[in-house]
């Protein structure tokens, strides 16, 4: 089973997306923040894949990222996002992927399966 971290300081946000993959047959775990995340990371080295939020107080999704590619390079990461004016710049950035957040959660589950897929 695939286990998969959710980082984002929206609860109801975190909540959908977990029950969501969750349903889809991942191990999902999820933090409100990228300490939390890194301590996380720390505790449990099998998480495959992170689907970080953008947009977050303190520390953002890009310095989270980061992070997480100096620590553990070959963990995959998928930004998540709101904003749709980002795709044009993810290409610089220390991710694997990028969705656009939205109610239907296809696409980021999608993307999950796609990169599991290259490991």
């Amino acid at each position: 089973m695939s286990k998969v971290l959710i980082v984002d300081d929206e609860e109801n946000i975190r909540t959908l997306i977990k029950e969501e993959l969750e349903e889809a047959g991942y191990e999902v775990t999820a933090a409100s923040n990228a300490k939390d995340a890194l301590e996380t990371l720390e505790n449990d080295k099998d998480i495959d894949i992170i689907c970080t939020d953008i947009e977050m107080p303190d520390v953002n999704g890009l310095e989270l990222a980061s992070e997480i590619r100096k620590r553990y390079p070959n963990k995959k990461i998928i930004f998540l996002t709101a904003y749709s004016h980002y795709k044009s710049e993810m290409a610089s950035w220390a991710a694997d992927a990028y969705v656009v957040k939205s109610m239907d959660l296809t696409e980021i589950k999608d993307t999950i399966e796609n990169l599991l897929k290259i490991q």
